[in-house]
């Protein structure tokens, strides 16, 4: 009797990603992580994931995200109804961290492969994805690499030290991919080792490890949302354009007893002090105003009511601050904060570069996106009269169309 054959169909190796969405974006600006920022009519983060739960090879997505998230999170991932998406877990400090503990909330499964990926990665396609997941059965350790087409340079001081061979040179993206207990195991022993600040992603953490990291084709669509301009790059690759607002703020306050004056967040001596329900800071009054009026979301007494005493005494840069996050919220892009300060005294000229400095970083955006002047009314007038100050603004921003 003939021995009967038998075929045993080889198992499907298991692969999992890990979105990594615990970061804070702090050259993105405002209160709003760049990940949740609007993306035509979605966020960033769940763009992002929707690639990933729509590619057939992928079993598993862990996202991680930072502790005070879960309600932008939430709102991100209410539409999607996929067994992939597991349970968010919590970040740590460090981007390094955040991976750790995607990876050992894996480690129950044990995924043959694991892809590490940004969550401000939107534009990640399936092409990439496929090279990654066999770049990780293949090697082990990989990276996608997208090719320099730029001259890179070395330099110190301004002066060019050292030309590089760019055809050596490639561009490091995400997703990076490795076998889960080669990466697991990297991870874990690079914490251990308290090594930390040396890691900007986990190539290099695997190195570190004594593994070879391959390069895999990456993509030069694969772009990371970093500022307000990569996110409008992004709208418009998406066919969203941008529509130009402009509008203007105004503020006045009368001077009392005091020894110094809230100006565009920057404290300035003087002989006075403003009588105000807040700091009194004319300056970013008007260009929050300003803003808010960009935006047609109302003015500034709206939002922070000064019959309401939790706002007695507070710091004016929060009110810009939420102002600038409400822009962000509708994936808007602020190009140029102008603000002129009104009165005989203090001197503005002396502290303009402070000024401009402190209302960028407030704002989240570059110092030449901002400009502060100061002015008197020729002793004419309440400001003329050493009575008080005054502060005239203007705002320029870019919205999505909505049509």
């Amino acid at each position: 009797m003939a021995k009967a054959e038998t075929r045993q169909t080889a198992q499907k190796p298991r692969v999992a990603v890990i979105i990594v969405a615990a970061g804070r974006g702090s050259r993105f600006g405002g209160d709003l992580p760049k990940q949740y920022a609007p993306l035509a009519g979605e966020t960033v983060l769940a763009r992002t994931l929707g690639v990933f739960l729509a590619h057939p090879a992928i079993d598993h997505v862990q996202v991680v995200i930072h502790a005070d998230d879960g309600v932008p999170y939430g709102e991100s991932v209410a539409a999607m109804h996929s067994a992939k998406l597991l349970a968010a877990v919590t970040g740590g400090a460090t981007r390094q961290a955040s991976v750790l503990a995607g990876l050992e909330a894996l480690a129950q499964m044990q995924p043959d492969s694991v892809l590490i990926h940004d969550a401000a990665r939107p534009f990640v396609t399936p092409a990439l994805i496929d090279r990654a997941i066999l770049a990780a059965q293949e090697h082990g350790a990989a990276v996608p690499g997208a090719a320099v087409t730029d001259t890179i340079v070395a330099h110190a001081d301004g002066v060019i030290k050292t030309p590089l061979d760019r055809a050596a040179l490639c561009a490091v993206q995400t997703p990076q991919a490795f076998r889960f207990t080669l990466i697991l195991e990297a991870h874990r022993a690079a914490t251990a080792q308290q090594a930390v600040s040396d890691f900007t992603d986990d190539g290099s953490i695997a190195i570190a490890a004594g593994q070879q990291v391959h390069v895999f084709a990456g993509e030069a669509g694969n772009m990371k949302i970093t500022t307000p301009e990569d996110l409008r790059l992004a709208n418009l690759r998406l066919g969203k354009t941008m529509i130009a607002r402009t509008a203007s703020g105004y503020d006045v306050h009368a001077f009392g007893p005091g020894d110094h004056l809230w100006l565009c967040g920057i404290k300035v001596p003087h002989s006075r002090g403003f009588i105000a329900h807040s700091d009194g800071d004319v300056a970013l009054h008007a260009l929050t105003d300003a803003l808010l009026g960009a935006m047609a979301d109302g003015d500034i007494g709206r939002h922070f009511p000064p019959s309401d005493p939790q706002w007695k005494g507070a710091a004016s840069d929060q009110f810009l601050n939420h102002a600038v996050t409400r822009l962000r919220q509708r994936g808007g892009i602020l190009d140029l904060l102008d603000v002129t300060i009104i009165g005989e005294a203090p001197k503005i000229a002396p502290h303009a570069e402070a000024m401009r400095q402190r209302v960028a970083d407030i704002a989240g955006v570059e110092l030449e996106c901002v400009s502060v002047k100061g002015t008197t009314t020729e002793r004419l007038g309440f400001t003329g009269r050493s009575e008080g100050m005054a502060a005239m603004a203007s705002v320029t921003i870019r919205l999505p169309d909505r049509s």
